[in-house]
């Protein structure tokens, strides 16, 4: 997910914890307005793995997932790896297709603002399907939830 301002990172790491996920890695992207780096990016990771490790300690979660180190969104869909990975995009026509079941899934979510257009065509390119969740645009915060929560109740253990 890229980096969201103000609280916002704190409770999408706190939920996607919640909800299962193995790793959380907090991307930059053109539209990305929060710019960490030095001592207050570090301060920043050690922050959010508190939040992981506190939220799996309030859901009875026995995994820690991994922070991963701050990337930019090229690097990251060049490098990620999973069965299915999608990037979401309220302006496409695609949903979820439930037929096509996956072991691993990989997520790329924009800031406030979105991807742009060159980011999204990018992620297709790295064989990321575009996804729709739905008629509503949903905020940055909202939609990892929300996608996360349909992917679990599709493929998962919810």
């Amino acid at each position: 997910i890229a980096i969201s301002k103000g609280d916002r990172m704190d409770l999408v790491m706190q939920k996607a914890t919640e909800l299962g996920v193995t790793t959380i890695t907090p991307l930059t992207s053109e539209r990305t307005e929060v710019k960490l780096k030095g001592e207050r990016l570090e301060k920043k990771l050690q922050h959010w793995q508190q939040i992981v490790i506190s939220a799996c300690e309030q859901c009875g979660r026995n995994r820690i997932p991994a922070v991963n180190a701050l990337s930019t969104m090229d690097n990251w869909i060049k490098a990620v790896e999973a069965d299915r990975k999608f990037v979401l995009h309220h302006r496409t026509e695609q949903a979820l297709d439930s037929t096509q079941a996956a072991s691993s899934t990989a997520l790329l979510i924009g800031p406030e603002g979105g991807l742009s257009e060159r980011e999204i065509t990018a992620a297709e390119q790295y064989n990321f399907a575009a996804l729709r969740l739905g008629p509503r645009v949903l905020r940055t915060e909202t939609a990892p939830l929300a996608a996360i929560s349909l992917l679990q109740h599709t493929w998962g253990d919810m």
